[in-house]
């Protein structure tokens, strides 16, 4: 069973290299750590690392011919980079071997779902600017050059990288390069980094050669295929189709081989249970209440302003259902972020999908995701300060409920029937009067349905303080700009029911 991990790891890590310069340590060292038993010895991720290197060799050849070929490689500009990463690289590949199995391990599986959502997040890492070929350095990226040379040099020594990734960072983020020339260009690299430092490791262990000879030779000749076919792929299509196939390809990848790695120490303890209760039963509320505006929306044909604030009620009423439904304050909020770190990604590669934008109406491009972001990440810090903090959890929803159906009569009223605009210093010059008291009023409604309903409160005190938060819920919003109301109505209504909760209660 092994050998057929060792030509998968092998495949993935010349994909990686073909495609976006990654080093085949990426791919390869996590499979070979996780799933392979004759890895799992106390230096086996110093020797995964070392065939790793021994396969980019060959890998990273092919790669850079391939990039050469096609103009793709620019050593004027990367020539600084290059003598300070092969000048480092040998001490890098010493301290790793002091370092040990885990550190080693642990730090290239993370390394790999890091770089996977970097990717699926930023596809295209050129700047909007490129320099021309073969355009000298300035000083600043003389000393940028000088900085990033020296410690990925290290890196690729020590954790056996070959500074594929953050060479391509470095190239196209500070020096302007277009990212296919920043994958032929650190390709090149990284074949003489990877030679210089498979020899470092193999001289410090031998054993290497002795003991896993015909497994370097198996990933070498499967990985060197590998890259020669992906390169030439990677040289005939764009800049975001190889960004998006390899953020996609490395976040599985990642994500697979951390839950693999730790598997034990996961599953058995009992907030993995609270939180996969949780994360099921949230999950299935929301995406059956999108799903069933999406139909309804497909069938109807509803304006696209009620169709957007229909999908807000989906949004916001999420963190009241986690509440009501969750198995803990602590699983809920840790089942708020890892929605959102998934919903960002996905959102990013819908947003490539011709009916989203018709589908979705967007002030601005990303807005969407941006926001369903923000609003996520402040619902699951409220949840752990209202649930986890106060033991309050009626806070967290008079506050939400009074922001999200406050926001909706808001924009309902404002929009067809706001003649009047706000002209105060602080608020935002396309809010109306109309709108803004019609979110005072709902506000207060589903402020004061909430506190009846759930609160310690007697009937006259939700009233009075029902009113305070639809006031307050009104001044918020119509301060806020850029659609930061998301954030800044609920975490004020938090604060101001909060703060009431100490004088009153």
């Amino acid at each position: 069973m092994e050998w057929i991990w060792y030509i998968v790891a092998a495949l993935g890590a010349g994909i990686g290299t073909g495609l976006a310069g990654l080093s085949a340590a990426t791919v390869m060292v996590p499979i070979l750590i996780v799933l392979c038993p004759s890895f799992a010895g106390e230096t086996g991720a110093y020797q995964a690392t070392a065939i790793a290197l021994a396969s980019d060799i060959l890998g990273s050849a092919v790669t850079s011919y391939t990039y050469y070929r096609n103009h793709n490689i620019d050593l004027k500009r990367g020539w600084i980079m290059f003598v300070c990463i092969i000048t480092m690289c040998t001490i890098g590949s010493y301290a790793a071997f002091l370092a040990g199995n885990v550190v080693l391990g642990s730090f290239t599986l993370f390394l790999t779902f890091a770089i996977g959502i970097r990717f699926l997040i930023s596809p295209d890492t050129s700047r909007k600017e490129t320099v021309s070929k073969g355009e000298k350095l300035d000083w600043k990226e003389i000393v940028i050059s000088l900085f990033f040379g020296l410690t990925i040099g290290f890196g690729t020594g020590f954790v056996g990288t070959g500074g594929g990734m953050m060479m391509l960072v470095v190239f196209t983020a500070f020096l302007g390069m277009d990212l296919k020339s920043a994958v032929g260009t650190s390709t090149f690299i990284m074949t003489f980094t990877a030679f210089i430092a498979s020899i470092s490791h193999i001289l410090i262990h031998p054993a290497i050669i002795l003991e896993k000879w015909h497994v370097m030779l198996v990933c070498i000749i499967f990985a060197t295929i590998a890259s020669l076919v992906s390169a030439r792929f990677a040289n005939r299509v764009s800049n975001r189709t190889v960004g998006l196939a390899t953020g996609a390809v490395l976040t599985v990848l990642g994500a697979a081989m951390i839950l693999l790695n730790y598997r034990e120490v996961i599953f058995s303890h009992p907030l993995t249970m609270e939180v996969l209760i949780t994360f099921r039963r949230y999950f299935t509320y929301i995406i059956s209440f999108a799903a069933a505006l999406i139909i309804t929306q497909g069938i109807f044909r509803l304006p696209k302003n009620i169709f957007r604030k229909l999908l807000h009620v989906a949004a916001f009423t999420s963190s009241i259902f986690v509440v009501l439904h969750g198995t803990g304050w602590l699983a809920e909020t840790l089942t708020l972020l890892i929605f959102a770190a998934v919903v960002y990604p996905a959102l990013k590669i819908a947003e490539n999908w011709s009916r989203f934008s018709a589908l979705f109406v967007e002030k601005k491009p990303g807005e969407i995701r941006s926001s369903l972001l923000l609003l996520f990440v402040s619902e699951a810090v409220l949840v752990a300060f209202c649930v986890g903090f106060l033991k309050k959890p009626y806070i967290l929803i008079a506050a939400v409920s009074a922001w999200g159906l406050g926001d909706i009569a808001a924009a309902w009223v404002g929009r067809p029937l706001g003649k009047h605009k706000i002209r105060l210093w602080f608020a935002d010059p396309m809010k109306s009067w109309e709108g803004s008291a019609a979110m005072a009023a709902v506000a207060f409604a589903a402020c004061l349905v909430t506190l009846l309903a759930v609160s310690p409160y007697t009937p006259v005190q939700a009233v009075v303080i029902s009113a305070v938060t639809g006031i307050v819920s009104s001044l918020s919003e119509m301060a806020s700009k850029g659609g930061l109301d998301t954030v800044i109505v609920p975490v004020c209504n938090t604060l101001v029911l909060w703060l009431i909760s100490l004088v009153s209660l």
